[in-house]
């Protein structure tokens, strides 16, 4: 089913997957299940004549017998994270990699290098390399398990034995070029079905993510100018001795809600924003690997042709493409299996995100209205007594 209706057809029965919380684990919790828990913690800023950046502290407990100790400590910076990504790509290119918050962040919302930046891209960071944890295949990568024990110079060592940038980008220029002209032939109906399904997908989480930060930008607009509101009527209630406490409690209630609606806009920057943008950069993720999967079966596609085309060479050709239609098989077997998992995952992050949301604005809604209920209950009681003393003789 390539519509988007699935999104919203949560069975009560799904599993949370352990990926979808941002929350760092312990060591101890589910041993049964989990043998390797990784949090991203401490950053350190650096700074050196040449440039300046951040360092995050990795720590890995794992009870895994491939692993020589079971507990690991060591600190990356985001050039590393992104290193392991492009690792893990090219061994796995039709496995649905996690994605990394990108590297400049949106101008206008947060300062580079401010508290708030660095703790959103440790958040990030942290549901990274969990994800990973996560991930049947991926968990086992050994490049993973290098990013994760190896100290500074082993890793530095390790880079400069795998291809350089220029080959990289010379690969991915290939396989772009290869992806787009003309496309498969045969493709299967299934993988037609994905890409309409991601092309849909992407369209509406675009969407939303742009919703969210305008909702989030008018919420921050109303909390600058409620902030000044409240201090208005307190200095209006001098100059008006018999309105004084009506006006003071005008000016309690308004911060009350102040305070609520700073407390809601934590909750969307936290939960709905990062939710939201990280599903983005999966939809971009995701038709990368479709264009991957794609250009694997397009290779095996123009081999057969050159077979059908040449009458010598039949022994060679023949050995080729027998080798590229067990790559395209793998190629299929691991985006299938990938897919779903994936699928199942993001409907448990939505379901979850949207319905933390709409909690969190219950709790608000309430509470600014039992904070105002309150007020106009004491101006009925102060009226009341008022008129009472004004009966008596």
């Amino acid at each position: 089913d390539t519509s988007l209706a699935e999104v919203n057809s949560f069975s009560p029965s799904m599993p949370i997957s352990p990926s979808s919380m941002i929350n760092q684990y312990k060591f101890e919790d589910e041993p049964e299940l989990r043998d390797l828990f990784i949090t991203v913690d401490d950053p350190e800023s650096h700074i050196t004549a040449i440039e300046t950046f951040i360092t995050y502290r990795v720590v890995t407990k794992t009870s895994r017998g491939e692993f020589d100790s079971s507990e690991y400590e060591v600190r990356r910076r985001y050039q590393d994270f992104l290193w392991l990504k492009t690792k893990l790509e090219e061994a796995h290119p039709t496995l649905i990699i996690p994605p990394l918050p990108e590297k400049f962040i949106m101008k206008g919302m947060v300062e580079r290098f401010s508290d708030e930046f660095i703790e959103t891209r440790r958040k990030a960071l942290h549901k990274f390399l969990n994800r990973i944890a996560d991930h049947p295949t991926l968990t086992f990568n050994e490049d993973f398990k290098i990013f994760l024990t190896a100290q500074a110079w082993e890793l530095s060592s390790h880079k400069k034995q795998g291809p350089g940038l220029l080959s990289r980008m010379g690969q991915t220029v290939r396989a772009v070029a290869s992806s787009v002209r003309g496309g498969v032939k045969n493709r299967p109906e299934m993988f037609t079905e994905m890409n309409d399904y991601m092309e849909t997908f992407s369209q509406k989480i675009n969407v939303l993510d742009k919703i969210a930060h305008r909702i989030y930008k008018e919420e921050r607009e109303y909390f600058n100018e409620m902030k000044e509101y409240g201090p208005i009527h307190t200095l209006w209630s001098a100059s008006e001795e018999d309105i004084a406490d009506s006006l003071k409690g005008v000016a309690s209630c308004i911060d009350k809600c102040c305070k609520a609606t700073e407390k809601r806009m934590a909750g969307l920057s936290e939960n709905l924003l990062p939710i939201l943008h990280e599903y983005v950069l999966y939809s971009e993720i995701l038709m990368g690997v479709l264009k991957r999967r794609d250009q694997i079966q397009g290779e095996l596609e123009s081999k057969v042709d050159a077979l059908a085309n040449r009458k010598t060479e039949k022994d060679l050709f023949s050995e080729e493409i027998g080798k590229l239609e067990d790559k395209v098989e793998c190629a299929n077997n691991a985006l299938k299996a990938d897919w779903d998992r994936w699928k199942q995952n993001m409907q448990c992050d939505m379901r979850s995100t949207f319905t933390n949301v709409a909690e969190n604005n219950l709790r608000y809604y309430e509470e600014c209205l039992a904070t105002w209920e309150s007020f106009l209950a004491s101006q009925a009681v102060d009226l009341h007594v008022e008129e009472d003393s004004e009966d008596r003789p």
